[in-house]
């Protein structure tokens, strides 16, 4: 199993069901140096299934101020793909640390990358 920080529809316990057959239980956490806004989604599917057609999206900024508050869940690698299959083209996955020292898999903005060194290795 790891971690996977969410801060969008996958706190929602309809996108767990959807998703993975399950509702996933996790703990709170916040990633500094980034920051949120919205986004349009168009697959059917993941508007379906989050019951909203705008979905915040995560984006890097360096800043220490910036902070985005979420929950961590743990996934299997099966869940992984499932995860991937469920996010559009606008998000990429990429491991970083958290607040707490946990790293962490996260589902950023995929035109807005941190660079290498501040990413969890």
């Amino acid at each position: 199993m790891e971690n996977i920080f969410s801060y969008g529809t996958l706190q929602q316990q309809n996108v767990q069901r959807a998703i993975f057959g399950r509702i996933l239980s996790g703990h709170k956490d916040t990633l500094e140096g980034f920051d949120i806004k919205k986004l349009e989604i168009q697959d059917e599917f993941v508007v379906m299934a989050s019951c909203s057609a705008v979905h915040p999206i995560i984006f890097f900024t360096g800043k220490e101020d910036d902070r985005v508050n979420g929950t961590l869940f743990k996934l299997t690698q099966s869940e992984f793909l499932k995860m991937d299959s469920y996010e559009v083209e606008d998000y990429t996955r990429i491991k970083i640390a958290l607040k707490s020292g946990i790293e962490s898999w996260v589902y950023v903005e995929e035109n807005n990358l941190p660079s290498r060194s501040s990413c969890a290795t």
